[in-house]
């Protein structure tokens, strides 16, 4: 029933606009046959160029398809809630306790889609002072710029969403958005608990985006000044960039750590003084988006941590490039989580005076190692 109004615009209002909406006076005859087709597995098979549906334009090479499901926000989505519950057993495992058991029986594997139809029924609560539309508009702002990092995510040569020369500084400039939106929740929360969480965010994620930034420039060089993804994964035939880059590819994962608000810089989210910082007043499928998109971003650094310094999707041909390049993603998810069950959280003035001081500088030493082995051409 859903696609009958898809095949009524897709196929035949078009053929009525062009008869000026006059079908019996019209020389162009619908074929209402192919109505049929909306019926036949076969013709519904998105993986086929040939069925029905891909002539639509809405088979698996359509921007459609691939921006909705795979390897788009859909893919994403499931992918990150699986991350969830993983963290959650992971850190179990690290503290000696038993974590998710009951959802889905086998060690508790349905409880982020539990978690999920909790949030849906509950109730959605803006605070009497809050400015509605702005504090509304935030977490479908950090969903649509999660989904703006996947579009220029490759997970193979072959499997993008889509192909830019530029897709490193797109992700880069994707990235530098984030901290605004979490100023935004804050001072629309009219919340002084919020607000304070909000700025520390802010210090926070601009005092790391400088290195953070600076930390990829090494790649940059070493591939011949190309800011394309898929460039850079075939400029590491000869070695992976992580091994001369290694200061670099520390600082990424670090600055990445504090991008992403993780145990040990997660002071925008001090429970013990802010209570949730800039969440605190967000409920119900607010709160569940935002941690969604979280989790997505997340997703989408490991993949570009593993573009940059990993080689991406290369690995021995057996085994298809686009597995080899989830199963590194999978590694660094892991790696970033880990610390949560490991470390206390840092304290403000730290927290800075390390971005400023100490990853500054290591992010300028590895630039000019990069420069060194290219004019050298050892690389």
């Amino acid at each position: 029933m859903i696609l009958i109004p898809l095949f009524f615009v897709a196929y035949v209002l078009p053929v009525e606009f062009s008869c000026n909406f006059s079908i019996l006076n019209c020389s162009q005859h619908i074929n209402w046959s192919a109505a049929l087709y909306l019926f036949s597995p076969a013709e519904l098979n998105p993986f086929d160029p040939t069925s029905f549906i891909s002539k639509l334009g809405f088979g698996a090479n359509s921007m459609l398809f691939k921006s909705s499901f795979f390897p788009g926000i859909s893919f994403a989505a499931i992918l990150a809630s699986f991350v969830i519950w993983y963290e959650r057993k992971l850190l179990a495992k690290m503290q000696y306790r038993v974590g998710p058991q009951y959802a889905g029986r086998v060690e508790g594997w349905l409880q982020s889609f539990a978690d999920l139809f909790k949030l849906l029924f509950k109730e959605v609560v803006i605070p009497a002072k809050a400015d509605a539309l702005f504090f509304m508009a935030v977490p479908f702002a950090m969903m649509a710029l999660s989904g703006a990092l996947l579009a220029v995510v490759p997970i193979s040569q072959n499997i993008f969403i889509t192909s830019s020369p530029y897709s490193l500084l797109i992700a880069i400039a994707v990235l530098s958005f984030f901290p605004l939106v979490t100023v935004l929740a804050g001072w629309a929360s009219a919340n002084k608990f919020s607000f304070i969480g909000g700025i520390r965010a802010l210090y926070q994620m601009i005092s790391y985006e400088i290195p953070f930034i600076l930390s990829v420039l090494g790649v940059v060089i070493l591939s011949g000044g190309t800011l394309s993804f898929s460039q850079i994964v075939a400029s590491q035939n000869r070695i992976w960039f992580g091994v001369p880059m290694i200061l670099g590819a520390i600082v990424f994962y670090i600055t990445a750590m504090a991008e992403l608000e993780r145990i040990p810089f997660d002071l925008p989210e001090a429970d013990s003084e802010i209570v949730a910082g800039w969440l605190t007043e967000y409920t119900s499928m607010n709160f569940g988006a935002i941690n969604l998109a979280t989790y997505i971003k997340l997703y989408g650094l490991s993949a570009i941590f593993t573009i940059l310094f990993l080689g991406g999707w290369q690995g021995p041909a057996p085994i298809p490039g686009a597995i080899w390049f989830m199963i590194k993603t999978i590694i660094m998810i892991t790696l970033f989580l880990i610390p949560r069950g490991a470390f206390g959280r840092v304290r403000i003035d730290q927290l800075i005076g390390f971005g400023w001081l100490w990853l500054v500088g290591l992010s300028f030493a590895n630039i000019f190692i990069a420069v060194l082995l290219r004019t050298t051409g050892i690389l």
